[in-house]
C-alpha cells in the first residue's frame, strides 16, 4: 500500500500543479473526499477475508462488537468505505500518517505562490 501511496502523491501533485489555475476550492474539497474513500475501498479489498478484517479493525481502535459486525459483512468495498467502523479505523489522521497528501493542500500551497509572483 505505501507503494501506491507513493505513486499517488507524485501523480496528484502534477495534476494540480497542471490544473492549479482553476480557482475551485470546492473541486477539490470533493476530490479529497473522494481520494479517501478510494483509499478505504483499497484496503478493504486488501483485507479480504473476514478474519484479516476483524482483526485490522480491532488494531486500528474500532471497539469489538462494531469490528466483528463490519468485518463479516457481505457489502462491497466502496459500500463499507463510507460505514462508521471503517472511518473510524482509517481516519483521516491514519492516512496522513500514511502519506496520502490532500489536493487542497497542494492546491493553496501553489496557488499562495502565484499570487507572490
Amino acid at each position: 500500500m505505501r507503494a501506491r501511496v507513493v505513486e499517488l502523491r507524485r501523480y496528484l501533485q502534477g495534476w494540480v500543479g497542471y490544473f492549479r489555475l482553476a480557482p475551485l476550492k470546492s473541486l477539490y474539497e470533493d476530490l479529497d473526499k473522494w481520494m479517501r474513500r478510494r483509499m478505504r475501498a483499497c484496503f478493504w479489498r486488501q483485507w479480504r477475508h473476514p478474519r484479516t478484517r476483524i482483526r485490522n479493525l480491532l488494531k486500528l481502535g474500532v471497539p469489538k462488537v462494531e469490528a466483528i459486525t463490519h468485518g463479516c459483512s457481505s457489502n462491497g468495498p466502496w459500500v463499507m468505505s463510507t460505514s462508521k467502523a471503517v472511518h473510524m479505523a482509517l481516519s483521516l489522521d491514519f492516512l496522513k500518517r500514511l502519506g496520502v497528501v490532500s489536493l487542497l493542500e497542494i492546491w493553496t500551497k501553489l496557488a499562495s505562490k502565484r499570487r507572490t509572483d
